[in-house]
C-alpha cells in the first residue's frame, strides 16, 4: 500500500527540440552576407573580437614556433574552440537584431554574467560554460594526441613547417598525414556537429546542454548539404585567415561569428523556448 503521505513523483517531461526550418540551397551565402552586415554596423567593437584571436593565434605561433609537431595541433585545436569566443559576437548580433544598443557594456554583461546565475539550474547560464568546459577538453585531447601522433610516427623530429610538409605530407612511405587528417576529420565531424547551433541557442534560450547539443545534431541532419557547405565556409575562410599570419582573422572570425548567428536564428524556430535575458537577471 502506497504511503499516502508521499507526494507521488511527477512523470519526466520529455526532452523537447525546437522544429527545425525550411532553408535553400544557397542559405550558407546568405549568411555570411548577413554577418558581414552586422560587422560593418559596429566594426570596431565586432574586430576587436578577431583582433584577440589573430594575437592569440600569433602567441601560440612564437612559443610553438620550433615544435611544429605541437603547433600544428594547437592551432587547429584552436579553432574547435571558436564558438565560445564567438559568444559575444552572438550577443551582438541579438541586440543588433532586437534595435537593442551595442556597446561595451553588452560585451562586459555577456561575459560576466554567469557569475549571477544558479549553478544547479540545469538551464541556466551556467549551461554555456559547461559546454565551453566541453569545447575545450576536445580541443585539449586534439592537442595531446596531435602532438603524440606525429611526434611517434615521423621518421625524423617535426621541428618547423618545412619538416611538416617534407616528412609528413609528402613522405614517399607510411600513411602518417592521411591517418593524421582522418583522426582530425573523426574528431572535427561531431564537434562541428555539436557546436554550430549549441552556442547561439544556449545564449538566447533557456535550454540545458543536452537539448543544445541534440538541436545542433538535428539541424545538421536535416539539412546536411547546407550545413556542409557552412562547415566548408568556415574552414576556407579560417585557413585564409590562419595563413595571411592571422591578421585575416581580424575580418574572418566576426563575420563567421556573426553569421553563425544568423545561421541558428533562420534554422531553429525557439518560439516555444523560454527566453534567456542576456543583460538582465534570469526570471
Amino acid at each position: 500500500m502506497r504511503n499516502l503521505s508521499t507526494p507521488p513523483t511527477p512523470p519526466r517531461a520529455e526532452l523537447y527540440l525546437p522544429p527545425i526550418l525550411p532553408l535553400l540551397k544557397d542559405q550558407p551565402m546568405h549568411w555570411l552576407a548577413l554577418g558581414f552586415k552586422d560587422l560593418a554596423r559596429s566594426p570596431l567593437l565586432s574586430m576587436m573580437h578577431g583582433l584577440i584571436l589573430a594575437l592569440w593565434g600569433g602567441l601560440i605561433t612564437w612559443l610553438a614556433h620550433d615544435r611544429f609537431w605541437l603547433l600544428a595541433g594547437s592551432l587547429s585545436g584552436f579553432m574547435v574552440i571558436a564558438p565560445v569566443l564567438a559568444t559575444s559576437l552572438y550577443a551582438m548580433s541579438r541586440a543588433m537584431e532586437r534595435g537593442e544598443k551595442v556597446d561595451l557594456q553588452l560585451l562586459i554583461n555577456t561575459w560576466l554574467q554567469w557569475q549571477m546565475r544558479l549553478r544547479h539550474e540545469a538551464d541556466s547560464y551556467w549551461s554555456l560554460i559547461r559546454f565551453g568546459l566541453l569545447l575545450g577538453l576536445a580541443a585539449t585531447g586534439w592537442v595531446i594526441t596531435s602532438a603524440a601522433l606525429i611526434t611517434l610516427l615521423a621518421p625524423t623530429p617535426i621541428l618547423t613547417p618545412i619538416d611538416f610538409m617534407r616528412h609528413v605530407v609528402l613522405a614517399k612511405e607510411g600513411y602518417l598525414f592521411e591517418i593524421w587528417l582522418g583522426l582530425g576529420a573523426m574528431m572535427a565531424v561531431p564537434i562541428f556537429a555539436s557546436s554550430v547551433i549549441s552556442m547561439p541557442l544556449l545564449l538566447d534560450r533557456r535550454v540545458t546542454v543536452l537539448q543544445a547539443v541534440l538541436t545542433s545534431w538535428k539541424a545538421v541532419l536535416t539539412h546536411p548539404f547546407q550545413m556542409s557547405l557552412w562547415a566548408f565556409l568556415i574552414m576556407g575562410f579560417c585557413l585564409l585567415g590562419i595563413g595571411s599570419l592571422f591578421m585575416g582573422l581580424i575580418l574572418v572570425i566576426p563575420m563567421l561569428g556573426h553569421g553563425s548567428w544568423h545561421a541558428y536564428r533562420q534554422m531553429v524556430d525557439v518560439s516555444n523556448l523560454g527566453e534567456r535575458l542576456c543583460t538582465q537577471g534570469e526570471a
